[in-house]
């Protein structure tokens, strides 16, 4: 699969380029939310953690021609939108042929980890975003949930929003269906800071 540059024809093109040019400073990450341009800081050692876990079980069942990306910007076209997830497995061959940023759909799995800062935000803008592009499979670990850390994964988009939706406590296991067919273990993940 090859993948051409992503130039929008919106009002958002200049937010794109000014997003290609910045100078994020190490661990930084730049995203295009709403209408303007976020940055965040790097994140700490917990949520990182959490990452390392995740990626380290991914990487025992993922096909050779697929990987896992910590800073791939991807693309939502429809909504004129630039995540960075916390982890993203996409086909191999999309980054030999394209250019930063990347279309979402074409991600199998979009991994993110709430920050205490931001956690809204991937609770229901990055939920609502992913289900447009459409991302298959959303994993959301959620450290500072009111009811408790929790993984939940959202699954079978459809007209902008998921139909299924599993949550587990951290500690459960939570099944990630193929092309992973894997029960993806949350008990080490660290709560809190």
């Amino acid at each position: 699969m090859s993948v051409a540059a992503i130039e929008p024809e919106s009002s958002t093109n200049g937010l794109l380029r000014a997003w290609r040019e910045l100078d994020v400073p190490d661990g930084w990450r730049a995203e295009i939310i709403g209408e303007g341009i976020s940055l965040m800081p790097p994140p700490k050692g917990k949520h990182n953690r959490i990452a390392d876990l995740i990626q380290r079980q991914l990487y025992r069942v993922l096909a050779s021609d697929c990987g896992i990306y910590q800073t791939l910007g991807i693309w939502i076209g429809m909504l004129d939108q630039l995540y960075v997830p916390d982890l993203v497995v996409m086909p191999v061959d999309l980054l030999d042929d394209g250019e930063d940023p990347y279309p979402a759909d074409a991600a199998l799995l979009v991994v993110e980890v709430t920050s205490k800062g931001n956690a809204d935000t991937d609770r229901k803008t990055k939920l609502w975003g992913y289900a447009h592009a459409p991302v298959p499979l959303y994993l959301l670990v959620d450290r500072w949930s009111a009811d408790g850390p929790s993984v939940t994964l959202y699954s079978e988009p459809s007209s902008g929003r998921y139909r299924s939706m599993v949550r587990v406590p951290f500690g459960k296991p939570i099944p990630l269906p193929e092309p992973f067919g894997l029960d993806l273990a949350t008990d080490e993940f660290p709560a809190g800071d």
